[in-house]
């Protein structure tokens, strides 16, 4: 082996570990969440599988870097997180208007409602407003779900090209034969306006979506309504979808955009 070849090796295995490393940190950041906004090394150690020294190490990484930051009880999320977060926040947020809207419906209606984008061959919830019930259906902003499955992707897919849903199905358990089925619902959804579903993604949840469109006429985004299922009778479906066309009529007329939301 050449030196050239050796250095070129060398600086492969170092590009390898930079990356192992950023994911192993990406990792620890990922265990703090609304429930658990303090982390201790040993819930580092056994959520990552790191060993305590690799673990320990990449700790005070981020918190030389601001991520991280030190607590009585363990760690916290740092002021650099928080910089980010108000960064992200300030393009994320939705127009007060449109949450007005959203709202609206939650309280009338009685369940969670949802504003979803498609990202790649996800969705992104960019909004919520939550059913007043006790027991509701949660879902946070900025949470990720497939593409392959619930009312909001059949609508959000309504504009797909076949090569788009090849990739989607392809991303699904059932692979590329799953193609069949998501044309069927996106074509069902289109025809009459809304999509629903129940049990596809969540067991025990139901969902009616409705399309938010932009300027161009094209989907912008999915506006749902989801919760228990039996809470959504047929006859509660086919009002469901009539009230959220309405605030989907009010929100697609402000405009709606997302930076976040790419074409499929």
């Amino acid at each position: 082996m050449s030196e050239e070849q050796a250095r070129a090796g060398g600086d492969s295995d170092q590009q390898a570990g930079g990356v192992r490393s950023v994911r192993r940190a990406f990792d620890i950041l990922t265990l703090l969440t609304e429930d658990r906004p303090v982390i201790t090394l040993r819930e580092i150690t056994e959520s990552t599988g790191l060993a305590k020294t690799t673990a320990l190490r990449l700790v005070q990484t981020l918190e030389e870097t601001g991520l991280l930051g030190s607590h009585p009880s363990g760690y916290i999320a740092g002021p650099a997180l928080w910089r980010w977060a108000y960064l992200a926040r300030s393009q994320w947020e939705v127009p007060q208007e449109t949450r007005k809207v959203m709202r609206d419906l939650a309280d009338r209606l009685g369940e969670t409602v949802n504003l979803f984008v498609a990202r790649g061959v996800s969705r992104i919830c960019v909004a919520h407003e939550e059913s007043p019930h006790p027991l509701r259906h949660v879902v946070d902003v900025g949470d990720e779900q497939p593409l392959w499955a619930g009312a909001s992707s059949k609508i959000l897919l309504r504009d797909a090209s076949e090569v788009f849903l090849l990739r989607v199905a392809a991303a699904s358990p059932q692979g590329e034969a799953h193609v069949e089925r998501l044309r069927a619902w996106v074509t069902e959804a289109a025809e009459r306006g809304y999509a629903v579903s129940s049990s596809e993604w969540d067991e025990g949840l139901t969902a009616v979506a409705v399309p938010v469109t932009g300027r161009t006429g094209k989907v912008a985004a999915s506006l749902s309504l989801s919760g228990p299922s039996h809470r959504f009778p047929y006859e509660a479906v086919e009002r469901f979808a009539a009230a959220l066309t309405e605030g989907a009529h009010l929100i697609s007329g402000q405009g709606f955009s997302h930076p976040l939301s790419s074409a499929v």
